[in-house]
This record gives C-alpha cells, structure tokens and sequence, in this order.
C-alpha cells in the first residue's frame, strides 16, 4: 500500500474527497518542451501527447501544473490553464505574467508537468457517469465548468448519504440544469 496525504491507499488511486469520485494518479503528464510562439504570437508550450486520447475528448482541456525551467534550480510556480487546439497540435498558453514572474523566456526548455483540474466525467459515480452520458449537452457543459462549480455539484449530489431515495432526484435535477448551461445551482 502507497501512503497518501497519511492514509493508506492503493496505488493507482488518490484520496477521493468526494464520495463516488476517483482522481487517478495516472493523469499527470509529465515531459520536457520548448516553450515556442503559437500562430497568434503567444507564448506557448505544445504538447507532446493528445489530451484526448490520456483525459477524454473535449474542445479544450483546463489544467493545472508547473512549468520549471531545466537551467536554472529556481523552482517554477504553479500555474493554471486551458490546453487548446492549435493548427494540427494541442497547446498550453503561457500566461505573459507568470514569464515575467519566473523568468522563463520563449526558447528556453522547461520541465512541464500538468494534470486535469478537479472531477472528470471518467472519475464519477457509475449513476452519475450514466446520467451524463445520456445527455450530450449536459455532459459537454459539465466538461467546461470550473473545477468549484463542478465539486459544488457533486457534494450537493452526495449530501444524500442520509436519503438515498434523493440521489437519483439530484442526478435528474443536476442534469437538467447543466443541459440548460447553468453554472450553479440556484438556491432554494
């Protein structure tokens, strides 16, 4: 057994903080790049793989990680973002700022290593994987919510531990909303 966050664990799992939702350990990405200029001017990294294929098929896919700079020991700080389609490859944007704040400069090669940020539909309960996968619109939407608005969602959905007659009411309800483009539930 792989101790986390001093619990005991299995390996291929990290702690779940939400009820029915896993976050694998397998999702961090972790590789060597150039940063470079995207077709707009921007600073960019490219990556190396296609998020697709490692996290699930999206039109753009919001990640958390670091960048560290390969010649220098200055550690890079964390950073967050979205990688998006560019031309025939994924991209990371480099905020300007955080160059600024680290000294990283376009050309300099990096140690980057991100990972998806918060819940993904491959991580969910089967009821409410099912749910979602039933909706297309619903699913879609939930894939570009925020990491907040999508935990929010889940511990709303998983504050039925004490009523289980009420999960599959939340489901439908949580589904509906998302299908219509709502961020957060509204309050009673």
């Amino acid at each position: 057994m792989l101790r986390l966050n001093g619990s005991r664990r299995s390996p291929e799992w990290s702690r779940p903080r939400l009820r029915g939702v896993r976050m694998s350990l397998m999702r961090v990405q972790r590789f060597t790049a150039h940063i470079t200029s995207d077709s707009s001017g921007r600073a960019v990294v490219a990556m190396p793989f296609d998020p697709d294929e490692t996290w699930g098929a999206k039109a753009y896919h919001l990640v958390g990680g670091t960048i560290n700079p390969v010649a220098r020991t200055v550690r890079g700080r964390r950073l967050r973002g979205r990688i998006t389609p560019d031309g025939s490859q994924w991209v990371f944007t480099v905020n300007p700022m955080w160059m600024r704040d680290t000294g990283v400069a376009v050309d300099d090669e990096v140690i980057v290593e991100l990972q998806p940020e918060g819940p993904q539909r491959g991580d969910l309960a089967d009821d409410i994987a099912l749910a979602l996968d039933a909706d297309p619109a619903a699913a879609a939407f939930f894939d570009t919510l925020a990491q907040f608005y999508r935990k929010a969602y889940l511990r709303w959905i998983d504050a039925t531990t004490r009523r289980p007659e009420l999960r599959a009411a939340r489901i439908a309800e949580v589904v509906e909303l998302l299908a219509a483009g709502v961020k957060e539930r509204p309050r009673p």
